[in-house]
Protein backbone atom coordinates (compact mmCIF):
# COMPACT_ATOMS: atom_id res chain seq x y z
CA UNK A 1 0.00 0.00 0.00
CA UNK A 2 1.23 3.45 -0.93
CA UNK A 3 -0.18 6.79 0.25
CA UNK A 4 0.23 10.21 -1.31
CA UNK A 5 -0.87 13.47 0.32
CA UNK A 6 -1.30 17.03 -0.95
CA UNK A 7 -2.55 20.16 0.81
CA UNK A 8 -4.30 22.70 -1.41
CA UNK A 9 -6.88 25.48 -1.33
CA UNK A 10 -10.23 24.80 -2.98
CA UNK A 11 -11.84 28.16 -3.70
CA UNK A 12 -14.80 26.68 -5.59
CA UNK A 13 -15.21 23.61 -3.40
CA UNK A 14 -14.88 19.85 -3.73
CA UNK A 15 -17.88 17.51 -3.76
CA UNK A 16 -17.79 14.75 -1.15
CA UNK A 17 -20.03 11.70 -0.89
CA UNK A 18 -20.86 12.32 2.77
CA UNK A 19 -21.45 16.05 3.28
CA UNK A 20 -21.62 17.65 -0.16
CA UNK A 21 -19.27 20.49 -1.09
CA UNK A 22 -16.37 21.52 1.13
CA UNK A 23 -13.94 24.35 0.43
CA UNK A 24 -10.95 26.10 1.93
CA UNK A 25 -7.63 24.57 2.91
CA UNK A 26 -8.00 20.84 2.24
CA UNK A 27 -5.82 17.74 2.29
CA UNK A 28 -6.17 15.07 -0.39
CA UNK A 29 -4.90 11.57 0.36
CA UNK A 30 -4.85 8.82 -2.24
CA UNK A 31 -4.07 5.27 -1.26
CA UNK A 32 -3.10 2.64 -3.83
CA UNK A 33 -3.20 -1.05 -2.96
CA UNK A 34 -0.97 -3.64 -4.63
CA UNK A 35 -3.88 -4.72 -6.86
CA UNK A 36 -4.36 -1.14 -8.12
CA UNK A 37 -7.39 -0.32 -5.97
CA UNK A 38 -7.35 3.43 -5.40
CA UNK A 39 -8.99 5.17 -2.43
CA UNK A 40 -9.57 8.94 -2.56
CA UNK A 41 -10.01 10.77 0.76
CA UNK A 42 -10.26 14.45 1.62
CA UNK A 43 -10.45 16.51 4.81
CA UNK A 44 -10.11 20.03 6.10
CA UNK A 45 -6.47 20.58 7.11
CA UNK A 46 -6.15 19.69 10.79
CA UNK A 47 -9.56 17.98 11.03
CA UNK A 48 -10.04 14.39 12.10
CA UNK A 49 -13.06 13.53 9.94
CA UNK A 50 -12.29 12.26 6.43
CA UNK A 51 -14.64 12.24 3.44
CA UNK A 52 -14.60 10.29 0.19
CA UNK A 53 -14.87 11.65 -3.32
CA UNK A 54 -18.01 10.42 -5.09
CA UNK A 55 -17.88 7.75 -7.76
CA UNK A 56 -17.59 4.04 -8.27
CA UNK A 57 -14.63 1.93 -7.24
CA UNK A 58 -11.38 3.30 -8.62
CA UNK A 59 -8.62 1.03 -9.91
CA UNK A 60 -5.34 1.73 -11.68
CA UNK A 61 -4.25 -0.56 -14.49
CA UNK A 62 -0.64 0.00 -13.43
CA UNK A 63 0.21 0.95 -9.82
CA UNK A 64 3.16 2.98 -11.11
CA UNK A 65 0.59 5.55 -12.30
CA UNK A 66 -0.44 6.38 -8.72
CA UNK A 67 1.75 9.47 -8.38
CA UNK A 68 0.64 10.88 -11.75
CA UNK A 69 -3.05 10.32 -10.97
CA UNK A 70 -2.68 11.82 -7.49
CA UNK A 71 -0.91 14.94 -8.78
CA UNK A 72 -3.43 15.37 -11.59
CA UNK A 73 -6.37 15.06 -9.23
CA UNK A 74 -4.88 17.56 -6.76
CA UNK A 75 -4.29 20.05 -9.59
CA UNK A 76 -7.84 19.71 -10.92
CA UNK A 77 -9.40 20.09 -7.46
CA UNK A 78 -7.36 23.23 -6.75
CA UNK A 79 -7.99 25.11 -9.98
CA UNK A 80 -10.35 28.09 -9.76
Amino acid sequence: MEKKSTIFTATHGVMTAEVGVISGELELVTTCEEDGTLTLSITYVGAEEWYSLPGDAYRLHDVRDHEVVHNMLAAVLERP
